[in-house]
């Protein structure tokens, strides 16, 4: 059991240093963070995978749902061929190890878990409801009302970029606001919503475990949706599992990995792995595709 505890503990490190690594590599204009200016070189027609605010000071590539929203939102009913097939492929490749490993919020709400304060819970009262609003917010916010709510231009808003996204909140508004002068004063009500947001997920993610991830994230509820077709996911060695629950007790997101190995909540972070204490929970891959069974999400 220690030689197990110890494993998690250094994979955990080691996701953590990747996090880390993507979110520098990512984010590392240094000049917008010195001049308060927004990189708009020519990186900025790409994205990256994980949420990742294009106001940042510091952001060298686009946000996929932020540039999904824009082409939605321009009028005309268009749509991005490059940013769904951009995610699509992400998602058919990896599924949700992106939220687990790339995504620059995912690493701050884990950080904030880490704090020793409070007791702490994998879920807020309500989960089994609440882990389907991200479905909603993917649809309304991200996909209908940027494309049927415009104005007299007719042109719509990037509806869950202005009103909920706590990510561009973090990286993008308070860094602007604190460097631009202009910015600050003219900051209204919707940006107060949107700090009042961002400090009510904060303080949820010191409590509980990624409480943005579960019930609110679009990409996460995209790429979930992918889970269990990804190229990288899980099997279960059913001659070797014993159904003891350590992979469940492991997992942040409280999954019965036992019986949903690719569950549209796993963020592939490895902890279920790594706990497992018969090596039951395999990867499948080119070298041994083994089929797994019908598993519901």
């Amino acid at each position: 059991m220690r030689k197990k505890r110890r494993s998690r503990k250094k994979q955990a490190v080691l996701r953590h240093i990747i996090q880390a690594a993507f979110f520098a590599l990512t984010n590392g204009y240094v000049r917008g963070f010195m001049e308060g200016k927004i990189y708009r070189g020519s990186l900025k027609q790409f994205c990256v995978p994980g949420l990742n605010c294009y106001s940042c000071p510091g952001a060298l590539f686009s946000c996929p749902i932020g540039s999904l929203q824009a082409i939605l939102d321009s009028g005309g009913y268009r749509i991005s061929l490059y940013v769904l097939g951009f995610l699509t492929i992400c998602g058919a490749l990896c599924g949700r190890l992106i939220c687990g490993f790339l995504c620059p919020f995912g690493l701050v709400q884990d950080l904030l878990y880490r704090i020793p304060l409070m007791r702490k819970i994998k879920n807020l009262p309500g989960h089994r409801l609440l882990r389907h609003l991200r479905y909603a917010v993917l649809l309304l916010l991200v996909v209908l009302l940027p494309m049927t709510v415009l104005n007299e231009a007719g042109i719509g808003s990037p509806w869950f970029c202005e009103y909920l996204c706590p990510s561009g909140t973090l990286l993008a508004g308070i860094p602007l606001a604190a460097l631009d002068p202009v910015l600050r004063d003219a900051a209204g009500l919707r940006f107060l919503w949107k700090l009042l947001l961002l400090l009510l997920t904060m303080l949820l993610s010191v409590k509980s475990y990624r409480p943005f991830c579960k019930y609110l994230c679009p990409l996460g509820a995209f790429y979930g949706v992918l889970n269990p077709v990804a190229l990288y996911r899980y099997r279960i060695d059913r001659d070797a599992c014993t159904s003891c629950g350590a992979c469940r007790a492991a997992c942040g997101m409280d999954i019965k990995v036992w019986e949903l190995p690719n569950s549209t909540e796993c963020i592939r972070c490895g902890a279920c792995r790594a706990a497992c204490p018969e090596d039951a929970i395999r990867l499948v891959n080119l070298i041994d595709p083994k089929p797994i069974r019908a598993e519901r999400s």
